[in-house]
Formats: C-alpha cells, sequence, structure tokens
C-alpha cells in the first residue's frame, strides 16, 4: 500500500478548495444581490449539513457545516411566500420584490462564476504570461506542397505581407487561403527568401469529431522553438477576459453539440470524474493546473446554470424575463410542474454522468 504523501494532501485540499470554493463563489453572487436588495436572508452557509459554528449578525446566521463541499443561501419568502420567520417582515421577503430585482439575484450567482473565471485568467496571465511555438518548420511532410520550396528549420516571417510570430498566426493564414498561392516570407541560414506556396485540401475531424475540410501545406512545428510573451497588469486583463470568452464560447457550442449527437453523450462527466481530475492536475502539475481547470469548471457551472431548465438558475430567470413581459408571473400550477420535469431532467443527467464516470472507472481499471 503506497504510502501517504503531501502531494496526496495536495490532492485531497484541492479537491475540497476548487469545489467548495467554485460553489461558495456561486452562493456569494445570490447573498450579495440578496443584501443590495434588501432581501432579508435567513442563512448564509459555507458547507452543507450539521453546523460546526456559526455567528448572526443582523438576523443573518453565518454557519460554517461540516460538509465544505459547496454552501447555500436561505432567503426570506424565497420558497414560500408565506415563509416570514421573526424577527423579519414581508418587506424583506424574496417574492416581494419586482421581477427585475429578482432576477439580477438568481442570475448573480452564475454571474460570479463568470466573472470569477476572467479574474483567474487575469492572474494567470498577469504572473505567467504566455507561452506559444514559433513559426520555424521543424518537419516536412512528403509531396506535400512546402516539399517543393521549404526547409526544415525555415523560420517563416510573414505571410502575404502580414508578419508572422506565432505558429497559430501561421496556421490561420493557411486556413484562411481556402486554396489560394501564398506568398511566404522566409529566414534560411541568415537570408531572406520569398516563396509562393499554394495549401493544399484535406479532410480533418474537429474537436467535436466532425469531419471538415481545411487546407495545409505540409509542415509542422519544432517543438522546442518556444517564445514567451509577459503581458503587463492591464494587458493581462484585456487578454484574460478574451480567453474567457473563447472558453465560453466553446463549451456553449460543446452543449449545442450534445443535443445535436454531434459530441457522444459518453463524454458527459459527473462528479467523480471532476473530482479524479482535480487531484490529477493537483498532483501533476501544482497549483497553476489547478487553477486553469478551476477557472474552466467555474466556466462551466455559470453557464450550464444559465441554461433555461426549471429549477436552475436560468429556468428561474426565464420566468421572470416571462413574468417582466406579461406584468404577471405565469401559472404557478405550471410553474409546479415544470420544476418537477426540470428536477426529474437533472436527477437523470445526475445518474447517467455518473454512471459514465464509473463506466471510465472499470475500462481504465481494466
Amino acid at each position: 500500500m503506497p504510502a501517504f504523501s503531501f502531494d496526496s494532501l495536495f490532492g485531497i485540499l484541492a479537491v475540497v478548495l476548487v469545489f467548495g470554493g467554485l460553489i461558495f463563489i456561486h452562493e456569494l453572487g445570490h447573498f450579495l444581490a440578496a443584501k443590495a436588495f434588501k432581501v432579508g436572508v435567513k442563512t448564509f452557509s459555507l458547507g452543507f449539513g450539521p453546523k460546526l459554528w456559526g455567528v448572526t449578525r443582523n438576523n443573518t446566521l453565518y454557519q460554517v457545516a461540516a460538509f465544505p463541499l459547496g454552501g447555500y443561501v436561505s432567503m426570506v419568502g424565497e420558497a414560500d411566500p408565506e415563509d416570514i420567520p421573526a424577527p423579519f417582515s414581508l418587506k424583506d421577503s424574496f417574492a416581494c420584490r419586482a421581477a427585475w430585482q429578482r432576477l439580477i439575484i438568481v442570475a448573480a450567482g452564475p454571474v460570479f462564476n463568470l466573472v470569477l473565471a476572467w479574474l483567474i485568467y487575469w492572474g494567470l496571465f498577469a504572473s505567467l504570461g504566455q507561452t506559444y511555438l514559433l513559426p520555424q518548420v521543424g518537419s516536412i511532410a512528403e509531396d506535400s506542397p512546402a516539399a517543393q520550396v521549404l526547409q526544415v528549420d525555415d523560420a517563416i516571417l510573414a505571410a502575404n505581407g502580414r508578419d508572422i510570430q506565432r505558429w497559430d498566426e501561421l496556421v490561420a493564414m493557411v486556413s484562411e487561403s481556402e486554396g489560394r498561392a501564398l506568398e511566404l516570407t522566409v529566414r534560411r541560414n541568415g537570408l531572406i527568401h520569398t516563396f509562393t506556396i499554394t495549401p493544399a485540401p484535406f479532410v480533418r475531424k474537429s474537436i467535436f469529431g466532425e469531419e471538415k475540410t481545411s487546407w495545409a501545406i505540409g509542415i509542422r512545428p519544432n517543438p522546442e522553438q518556444i517564445g514567451h510573451h509577459a503581458f503587463g497588469f492591464f494587458a493581462s486583463a484585456g487578454e484574460s477576459l478574451r480567453h474567457t470568452w473563447f472558453m465560453a464560447s466553446l463549451l456553449g457550442e460543446s452543449i449545442v453539440k450534445l443535443f445535436e449527437r454531434v459530441v457522444p453523450l459518453e463524454t458527459v462527466s459527473g462528479p467523480i470524474r471532476i473530482v479524479a481530475e482535480i487531484h490529477k492536475q493537483a498532483t501533476s502539475t501544482g497549483l497553476t493546473g489547478v487553477l486553469f481547470l478551476a477557472a474552466f469548471i467555474s466556466l462551466n457551472l455559470g453557464l450550464l446554470n444559465l441554461l433555461p431548465i426549471p429549477v436552475l438558475d436560468g429556468g428561474h430567470i426565464f420566468f421572470l424575463l416571462v413574468e417582466t413581459i406579461r406584468g404577471k408571473p405565469m401559472p404557478e400550477k405550471f410553474q409546479e410542474y415544470s420544476a418537477r420535469v426540470g428536477i426529474a431532467l437533472l436527477l437523470c443527467l445526475m445518474v447517467f454522468a455518473t454512471y459514465n464516470d464509473i463506466a471510465q472507472w472499470v475500462t481504465i481499471g481494466l
């Protein structure tokens, strides 16, 4: 039996902090928005289960519970408009607030998760900068367009007069050409040369498994040629915002592809696989890997909660938007039945995701 190590302890701590921290931030969004609109908050809990410690301030119980994976906010009149315990009054009720105020309170949770992802990326970009592959030829495919004119170790400086400083910029230029000839400026043995290359079509698979026609000239980068770009404090904020938007767009597209059955249902992950991945990142890549993963999970949590599914924040937001437009809430019975359907869907999804996790675990173990 392997000895318990510091890495194992750090992995367990990372799981608790990431899982608990992200859900806590989500609930903190609801809490601060409720306080801003003077909605009475009965309990703000860090963790679930039996109370370990608590203190009451301004009629709100702030507590630490036994199970630290998450937290919750209990507002006056949230689940039941008539649930107004002393010393609260009707003016403290969530149900008595205007629809737009309730909408903001509900939306604040997932918004806080999205903002947290951006802040984590900001800190990582500010402290670590960004590494990238340089546009230097590492290998050339036989019978490819590049085989006629390029050589290994050629450094590509420009394409059609546009400066190329990173490998991904070159890939984008080739892809955008759609088969039109490219004029490449190349440095070889200290001398500058200009070559004309016509990209050839090929079929590739996207990250979602779809076959797509793309364009290539038949070269691969030199993996040892790495560049590094250091960002200033404010420049890293803009770069992290672009990265957050890119990752959010990718996640959104993944959800759409999942419903279109392009992405296999077997890829749906549950808490077991997430815990395993957090532990893996903590023990293999350390704090940096855990933070990148935490930002990614926070984006997931924020976007999934915005889906218009009853019982999720997105479902409540949808009903509140309809109420704002109609000037009155949706029929109570309709909301009740919708909530039951939403709960059933979420339970089925959780069971299915957990089954996927266990199936993958067993397969890997075998």
